[in-house]
């Protein structure tokens, strides 16, 4: 029997197992590459739904001779390693990539999961479908002046299916939190071939669940008597970070005390995140490991029209995280930023920056660095810039916030000024956006390779942290890298750029994972904040939890599919030896998410 002759009998979607095709979806963003049998492009949800059905049967009756699993992928810019599996890759872009609606509402505030959270004022809404391209869905929202505002950097080139597997989150995240504070309500196929709606529940309609005899009734009876008979452990287990996306998040999904200011009549579905039992919390971030997600219901916010940057020059990061506190307490919405490399890297190859500007756009992007000329001159390059950044309605609610902030850091000593534009303010972003791609660009022979790419550990340990974990690069003589990420949240991204060819890269590459993830374990902090576990941190999952949480990872994982028919592998799974297996041997760059 061959899998493409018997898929197509009922499948209605595309099938694909010619080599060019598997090869190409044998790789994500990441730094793995695992060959699938099969590719799968469904019409819509009832292709999804037979096809877990057959794979069931397949599997029971033992048709063929390795087991059948299927991965759901969008866009493929994972840079875990989350979008790829050794069977059959289920692909949305091609055709499962519409946008149902997208409309104004009544507003109504959310609160984000994250620890000291702001309300967030929620303006819109919008269904859709998971292969939608982030860049499109924003372009139809922007004609309501609305905005997804967890967007990653890679939003040119990711999915919406994906932002939802990964609980992504980019430079906003701080002060608007992540995709798991703005899914409304999921479509899901379920391991046993069916398609529910899973949408947050009060108590009445969350014990009509449980009271269910099916498959449905069955998982929200385990998972809720789950969670009740180990809430203590759940609750102790939370990361203490303000940002995480490891692990099965078991401690979101019951909220027995609705948030402050939630208003029924304004949000009668709950959907804010005050219910009391509310699934989408777990599915989210799961990466297709427990169902596959058919449409997404989403809020949205008002973009603000006026933004402006603080940025801070740190001679030294003793005091970082009180400077970091006292920033936050002007509530900016973003605190990004970059080391002394990144900045060397900038100067180092300036002329990049000056591309494409024109000739007048040269001479104003040069003439605006006069002020950090001087400043390096009489007092050296900085060890970190921070880069924080106001919005509001106009000019003058922002300039306040902004020297208020100012006033508050002077204590600190740290050399500091206020953009007078939006021109001055690119500047300073495009350093931040566009130093690792310089990077790649000018060092011959690497290849990027995202392993240790995106740690959190809470601001107030940065200045014993960063100096560490400094020491632990240092020794590794053959990567280049530099350091950048939301330091709001104290969220990094490290990628470095290796040699592929080089036949010691799956020792180093585990060996370096274990050094840095100590680290950040010793500071109680989260292995990813943004990018998820995947094939490659898998296996450090146990670590960072503990036997006791990572069992109840297990037994989540059984619940939903415990035949592991969904995206085996992530989360549970796969250890050390299949990651060294597994690392790409030849040359292999993406535009990633920093």
């Amino acid at each position: 029997m061959q899998l493409d002759i018997e898929i197509k009998k009922f499948f209605k979607g595309d099938v694909d197992d010619t080599h060019e095709t598997r090869v190409k979806y044998s790789r994500d963003a990441s730094i793995l590459e695992v060959m699938p049998k099969i590719i799968v492009y469904p019409k819509d949800s009832t292709d999804i739904c037979k096809l877990v059905k057959w794979v069931n049967e397949q599997n029971s009756s033992k048709q063929f001779a390795d087991k059948i699993s299927i991965t759901p992928r969008s866009a493929g810019t994972c840079m875990s390693g989350g979008a790829i599996g050794e069977s059959i890759i289920m692909d949305f872009t091609r055709y499962m990539n519409k946008i149902y609606s997208i409309e104004k509402v009544e507003k109504f505030n959310i609160k984000p999961k994250f620890p000291n959270s702001n309300q967030i004022e929620i303006s819109g809404s919008a269904r859709l479908e998971p292969g939608v391209f982030y860049r499109d869905f924003e372009e139809e929202t922007l004609k309501q002046n609305l905005l997804l505002p967890c967007y990653t950097a890679s939003k040119s080139i990711n999915a919406m299916g994906g932002m939802v597997g990964n609980n992504s989150a980019g430079e906003k995240s701080l002060f608007y939190g992540k995709t798991e504070d703005y899914v409304a309500e999921l479509k899901v196929v379920f391991a046993d071939g069916y398609e529910y709606k899973v949408t947050p529940l009060n108590k009445k309609e969350l014990y009509a669940k449980i009271a269910q005899t099916d498959f449905e009734g069955e998982v929200y009876k385990s998972i809720f008597n789950m969670i009740k008979e180990n809430d203590m452990a759940i609750r102790a287990g939370r990361p203490d970070v303000s940002k995480n996306s490891a692990g099965y998040y078991l401690w979101n999904i019951l909220n027995p005390e609705p948030v402050e200011g939630w208003d029924e009549k304004k949000d009668p579905s709950n959907s804010s995140g005050q219910a009391y039992f509310d699934l989408t919390k777990l599915i989210v971030g799961s990466q297709g490991t427990l169902g596959i997600v058919t449409e997404i219901k989403l809020h949205l916010v008002e973009k603000k029209p006026i933004s402006k940057l603080v940025v801070i020059f740190m001679k030294d990061l003793s005091n970082l995280g009180e400077c970091i506190d006292e920033i936050l307490l002007f509530h900016p919405e973003s605190l990004e930023s970059y080391d002394d490399d990144t900045m060397k890297l900038a100067i180092k190859f300036f002329p990049d920056f000056l591309k494409k500007k024109g000739l007048w756009g040269m001479v104003r992007f040069m003439w605006s660095f006069i002020p950090e000329v001087f400043m390096m001159i009489t007092g050296g390059i900085p060890k970190l810039i921070l880069l924080a950044e106001f919005v509001g309605d106009n000019e003058k609610e922002i300039n306040d916030k902004a020297n208020a902030m100012l006033s508050g850091i002077k204590k600190f000593n740290h050399k500091a000024r206020l953009t007078r534009s939006q021109t001055e303010s690119e500047k300073y972003w495009n350093i931040r956006r566009e130093s690792f791609a310089l990077l790649r660009k000018h060092v011959k022979d690497r290849h990027t390779a995202p392993f240790i790419d995106d740690f959190v550990v809470k601001p107030e340990f940065l200045p014993q942290f960063l100096p560490q974990l400094r020491e632990i690069l240092k020794d590794y003589k053959n990567i280049e890298f530099t350091i950048a990420g939301h330091a709001g949240n104290g969220n990094f991204h490290i990628i470095p750029l290796i040699d592929l060819s080089d036949p010691n890269n799956a020792d180093m590459i585990i060996e370096l994972s274990k050094k840095v993830y100590t680290l950040v374990m010793k500071y109680k902090g989260s292995i990813t904040g943004e990018h998820n576990d995947g094939l490659i941190r898998t296996p450090f999952l146990l670590q960072m939890y503990g036997q006791y949480i990572y069992n109840l990872f297990g037994q989540t994982k059984k619940i939903f599919d415990k035949n592991n028919i969904l995206n085996p592998g992530k989360k549970i799974g796969e250890g050390f030896s299949y990651i060294k297996n597994h690392i790409i041997k030849e040359g292999h760059d993406h535009k990633h998410d920093l």
